[in-house]
């Protein structure tokens, strides 16, 4: 797993070295907890450390991005579909 990108209230969010499975798993005890806070890195470039604080209803989005070793090519047999189709 390259990173996990995280959109937490509107702004982006990353972390490294982690599995998602992992993540989620953190993130839902702390919201059954009632809060809790997430530990991840700001901005682009360096990171930044930054703290996001979970609560029931609050939104967020874990979004995968894996290494480009972890994504399958397209089969070489497989049909190109023009785009008139």
């Amino acid at each position: 797993m390259k990173r996990i990108d995280i959109i937490y209230g509107g702004e982006h969010y990353s972390v490294g070295g982690r599995e998602p499975a992992e993540l989620l798993s953190e993130i839902e005890v702390g919201v059954s907890r009632g809060t809790a806070w997430l530990s991840v890195n700001d901005g682009e470039g360096a990171p930044r450390q930054a703290f996001l604080l979970l609560t029931p209803g609050t939104p967020i989005a874990i979004v995968p991005i894996p290494d480009e070793v972890d994504v399958e090519p397209p089969a070489k047999d497989a049909e190109r579909l023009s785009p008139e189709d």
